[in-house]
C-alpha cells in the first residue's frame, strides 16, 4: 500500500532547527501537469523508500555507516587544528593539492567563507595565509604555479585517501622536487601535510611511503568514509579551518539532519527520504534524465559541482541515474535557462535560495530611470536577486519543469553541514531504492588502471 501524502506535506524541513525548508510541491501533477508527480505515485516512491530509512537508522545504530556518526566527533578536529596551527607557522599561502572528492568538499566550505570570491575576505581572513586549490592535472599550470611561488612562505596539503591517485601523486612529486631545487629540502617536513589512510597489511600507499620518506606527519584518512562522502572530515574540515571557519558547527549542522532520520516515522517525514523518492519516481516514471542544481548565491558554487560528483559517481552505474548539471543563478538564467525550460523535457532542477531580500547596495532611483529600469528604483541587490530566485521556479513551472526548492534562512557553517548531510542521505536513499551501491565506482577505477598500464607501455 502507497504511504498517503497530502500537498502540504510536500515541503519539510531539512534539519530539526527548521532554518532551511525544502519543498517538492513543484514536481507535483497539480503545480506542473503531466510532467509531474500524483500523490498516489509519489506515495507508491515512499513506501520503497521506508525500509532504506529503517536500514540509515540501523547503520547508524550499529555503526556500520561512519558517516552517520562522524558529526558526534570531536577528537579529530582538535588533531587537525593542531596540524594546521604548526603548518600555518610563517606561511603566506597554504596550497591543497587533490582531486575529486578529496578536493570538492574542502572547496565548498572554503567557499562559504569567501574563497575564490573576489573582494568577499574579511578582516580576520585577510590576516591569515591564503589559499589555493589544485583538483586538476594540468601540465601547464602545474609548471606555472611551481615556477612562481615563494616555498619559504608556502605550504603544501596533499590528500589521497588511497595514496595512490595518480594525479595527486604527481602533484605531490613534482612540488617536492621543486622545494628541494629550491634549496629547502631540509624544510620538507615543516612545508608539507598529507591526509591519506594509515598503513593497512599487503596494501600499498604510495603517498604514506613517499612522506614518511622525507619526514612529513600527517593525518590520517578516515578508512570507512571516502572520497565524495568525506566532506565531515578532516578533508573538507581542513581547508574550512584554514579559512577560518567554525568547523564544529558544520558537524553540528549535519547532525541535526542525523536527529530528523531518528524521529522519523516514516519516510515522507524525512526530507532527504522525500526528495530521494521524487528523484527515483521521476527518473523511473516521467522519463527525467538531467538533474540540475542551480544556487543563487556566490557561496554556494561549488557545492553545485560537489553535488555533481555526488550524484554522478554514487548513481551512474548499470544505466541507471540521472546526469546532473551544475548552474549558477543569475548567471545561467543567462545561459543555460533557454535549455532548461524549452529543451527536452527530461531534467528537473533544484532551485537554492538564500534570504537576501533587503541585503546589498542600493539601486539608486534616479540613475535607474535614466537606464529605463524604474521598476529596481531603490531597490536592494538582494530583492532584485530575491525576485529572480522566485520567479524562477515559476517560470520552470509554467514550462511543466519539475523543479524542487530549498531555502536557506542563514548561509553559514551550521547550514552547510546539514545541506551536505541532507544531500548524502538522499543520494545514498536514492542508490539504494535503485538496487545501486551507492559507495562504489568501478568505472573510475577501470580508467585509473588503464591510465597507469599506458604509462607503463610507453615507459
Amino acid at each position: 500500500m502507497s504511504t498517503p501524502v497530502s500537498l502540504d506535506e510536500h515541503s519539510k524541513p531539512a534539519a530539526a532547527q527548521g532554518s532551511i525548508n525544502i519543498s517538492i510541491a513543484g514536481c507535483m501533477d497539480k503545480t506542473i501537469g503531466r510532467k509531474g508527480l500524483s500523490e498516489h505515485l509519489l506515495g507508491k516512491y515512499l513506501t520503497r523508500a521506508e525500509p532504506q530509512l529503517a536500514k540509515l537508522k540501523d547503520n547508524y545504530r550499529t555503526g556500520r555507516l561512519p558517516l552517520l556518526t562522524i558529526p558526534e566527533d570531536v577528537a579529530d578536529i582538535e588533531e587537525a587544528e593542531a596540524a594546521l596551527a604548526r603548518l600555518s607557522e610563517g606561511a603566506r599561502l597554504i596550497l591543497f593539492f587533490g582531486t575529486g572528492g578529496s578536493g570538492l568538499g574542502g572547496q565548498t566550505l572554503a567557499q562559504l567563507a569567501g574563497w575564490n570570491i573576489p573582494g568577499s575576505a574579511d578582516a580576520a581572513q585577510l590576516g591569515r595565509p591564503r589559499t589555493r586549490f589544485y583538483d586538476n592535472l594540468d601540465a601547464r599550470t602545474l609548471a606555472g604555479v611551481l615556477a612562481n611561488l615563494d616555498f619559504e612562505t608556502t605550504r603544501f596539503v596533499v590528500t589521497s585517501k588511497s595514496g595512490g591517485t595518480t594525479e595527486t601523486l604527481a602533484q605531490a612529486i613534482t612540488a617536492l622536487s621543486a622545494v628541494k631545487a629550491a634549496g629547502l629540502e631540509s624544510r620538507i617536513p615543516e612545508l608539507f601535510l598529507g591526509i591519506t589512510e594509515e598503513d593497512k597489511p599487503g596494501k600499498t600507499n604510495g603517498l604514506r611511503s613517499l612522506f614518511a620518506a622525507h619526514g612529513i606527519p600527517m593525518l590520517a584518512h578516515h578508512d570507512g568514509i571516502g572520497g565524495r562522502y568525506s566532506c565531515l572530515t578532516n578533508v573538507g574540515l581542513l581547508p574550512a579551518l584554514a579559512r577560518g571557519l567554525d568547523v564544529r558547527a558544520v558537524r553540528q549542522g549535519a547532525a541535526d539532519v542525523i536527529r530528523a532520520m531518528l524521529a522519523a516515522r516514516h519516510a515522507n517525514d524525512f526530507a532527504p527520504a522525500v526528495s530521494a523518492a521524487a528523484a527515483v519516481a521521476l527518473a523511473k516514471e516521467k522519463g527525467v534524465r538531467l538533474s540540475v542544481i542551480m544556487p543563487y548565491a556566490d557561496r554556494l558554487g561549488r557545492l553545485a559541482h560537489w553535488y555533481v560528483q555526488l550524484w554522478a559517481e554514487s548513481l551512474g552505474k548499470r544505466g541507471e541515474g540521472t546526469c546532473p548539471i551544475a548552474a549558477l543563478g543569475p548567471l545561467d538564467q543567462h545561459s543555460q535557462l533557454q535549455f532548461f525550460m524549452d529543451g527536452p523535457a527530461e531534467l528537473w532542477v533544484t532551485v537554492l535560495r538564500v534570504a537576501t531580500a533587503g541585503s546589498g547596495p542600493v539601486v539608486d532611483p534616479e540613475m535607474a530611470r535614466l537606464a529605463n529600469a524604474d521598476y529596481m528604483a531603490g531597490r536592494t541587490v538582494g530583492d532584485i536577486v530575491a525576485a529572480q530566485a522566485a520567479a524562477l521556479p515559476e517560470a520552470l513551472a509554467q514550462a511543466g519543469r519539475p523543479v524542487r526548492t530549498i531555502d536557506i534562512e542563514r548561509l553559514d557553517e551550521r547550514a552547510m553541514g546539514a545541506i551536505f548531510m541532507h544531500f548524502m542521505l538522499e543520494t545514498i536513499i536514492a542508490g539504494r531504492m535503485m538496487d545501486i551501491d551507492p559507495f562504489d565506482q568501478p568505472a573510475v577505477e577501470l580508467a585509473k588502471v588503464l591510465t597507469r598500464q599506458r604509462l607503463d607501455a610507453d615507459a
